[in-house]
């Protein structure tokens, strides 16, 4: 069991400047619920990696968030009018106006019809018919952990990274991203995995 006590002093330091404000402490205490209850056998360097993702995705509010962009930046990275048409019609993005609807939300902002058609089966909530619902904090976590877990995303999962033999902070980064930020993803993911490592044995 992590010493929570221990992790948040640790991760007030060494991550937020000395202050956590509630909302911070909710979202974090949300992935660490859901990694205690169904995922606590697994390695903690992967729950290091996911809060160190959500912490870089939701800009430290450790809340699931809308992606940062209005309608047009939408509109022309997503939709079918856009500057990709062959990627959003690939995408699921096949009507005017799904470029807006279907925008990055969540702990890891997740995009396009088909990403939320994908993980409405694996929530149990339509996330097509109400993307918005993607920004609840219980389905947001799904999201997090079994698109990262299992490779949802990009087709690359956490073990692929943190294994018995392999321990790689930085390339980790292409379970959502490609390296885009991956040096500074890599360096909250450290200071989160030393905060989670000290116990109470």
């Amino acid at each position: 069991m992590i010493n929570r006590k221990f992790f948040f002093d640790q991760a007030r330091l060494t991550l937020f400047s000395g202050s956590l404000k509630p909302a911070q402490v909710a979202g974090i205490t949300a992935i660490l619920d859901e990694w205690e209850v169904n995922h606590a056998k697994n390695d903690d360097r992967w729950l290091a990696y996911m809060l160190a993702t959500a912490h870089h995705e939701t800009d430290r509010k450790m809340q699931p968030i809308h992606e940062y962009g209005g309608n047009d930046y939408f509109t022309r990275k997503y939709d079918i009018t856009g500057d990709n048409p062959a990627r959003a019609k690939k995408m699921g993005n096949t009507k005017f106006g799904d470029g807006i609807k279907y925008h990055g939300r969540g702990f890891v902002q997740l995009t396009w019809k088909t990403n939320y058609a994908a993980m409405s089966k694996v929530t149990g909530v339509d996330l097509v018919a109400a993307p918005d619902r993607a920004l609840e904090l219980p389905v947001a976590t799904q999201i997090l952990f079994h698109g990262m877990i299992n490779g949802s995303f990009t087709g690359k999962k956490l073990g692929d990274y943190f294994n018995a033999t392999t321990e790689d902070w930085v390339n980790a980064r292409r379970i959502i991203n490609g390296t885009d930020k991956a040096s500074l993803v890599a360096d909250y993911g450290l200071k989160y995995y030393a905060a989670i490592s000290y116990t109470t044995g």
